[in-house]
């Protein structure tokens, strides 16, 4: 069952599609409990290296059962990538996947190990989380020519990556300019530790001071309309509407799934971010 792609992070690059961008791979240290290095995957315009341009990062976070090559593997991010920069309907970026699950140590890490959906849920405890500003986002920008600033900087995730980019967004209103939560998993979510409560706790004080001091130039809900998680998504839509908060609101056909779904859902997204108006 290991040797299954199903139960492993998996090869960058697969067998079914040659990117036209540029795919690396990398190692990052981690400053907190838990594994003391993890891969992340950096997917990069095809002409990256020809110039002394600096580019806009989208951080895309993946859900339960998944790893930093979940939107590979299941979401096309490579194929939607090239034909939006390709018929110039998106702006060229760096989009960095990382592995954001909960691990005790490198040995449980073990090069990223399978982890069904109730572990993952309940093992949400905010320490990955308080880590991710140092040991992800400034490695990416010490790394690549970047514009390191919330005007260039967006996070979207799908399920509990949706969640926790609604929530890196109001942890750090001053960062990400551009937050796009597809289904985001708003239910069960680890065990009470300090740790959750700083980072998940207070989301709606926190939104407040977030749109009051540096509301983001796109905030984008997406849900399936048999989404089981719909009807959460709905009422923080109408609950962001009633506040005044400026929001989009997108319903997709399907359900928790990738297509009609997540894929179709980052397709909207990248075509939003990072522009002028």
């Amino acid at each position: 069952m290991k040797s299954s792609e199903a139960y492993l992070p998996g090869p960058a690059i697969r067998a079914d599609y040659t990117p036209q961008g540029i795919v690396e791979e990398h190692l990052h240290p981690c400053s907190v409990k838990g594994p003391s290095r993890r891969r992340l995957i950096a997917y990069l315009p095809a002409d990256y290296y020809e110039g002394s341009q600096r580019y806009p990062v989208l951080y895309l976070l993946h859900g339960a059962r998944g790893y930093e090559t979940t939107w590979i593997r299941k979401g096309r991010v490579y194929q939607t990538c090239d034909s939006l920069w390709r018929e110039g309907k998106a702006v060229p970026c760096i989009v960095i996947m990382p592995n954001v699950n909960s691990y005790n140590d490198d040995y449980d890490y073990d090069g990223g190990r399978f982890k069904d959906a109730f572990e993952s849920i309940f093992e949400v405890n905010g320490i990955v989380e308080s880590a991710f500003m140092k040991d992800v986002v400034q490695f990416v920008d010490s790394l690549y020519r970047t514009v390191p600033d919330a005007a260039h900087r967006a996070v979207a995730g799908l399920s509990i990556g949706g969640y926790q980019s609604i929530l890196f967004a109001a942890n750090y209103p001053q960062e990400f300019g551009y937050v796009g939560a597809m289904s985001p998993y708003t239910w069960a979510l680890g065990h009470p530790s300090a740790t959750r409560h700083q980072f998940y706790g207070g989301l709606e004080s926190k939104m407040k001071k977030q749109f009051e001091t540096a509301p983001p130039k796109v905030f984008y809900l997406y849900a399936g309309k048999w989404d089981m998680m719909r009807p959460s998504t709905l009422k923080l839509h109408h609950r962001m509407s009633l506040n005044g908060y400026p929001h989009g609101y997108a319903r997709y056909p399907g359900s928790h799934n990738w297509k009609p779904g997540w894929t179709d859902e980052l397709k909207d997204f990248m075509q939003r971010i990072f522009k002028e108006n």
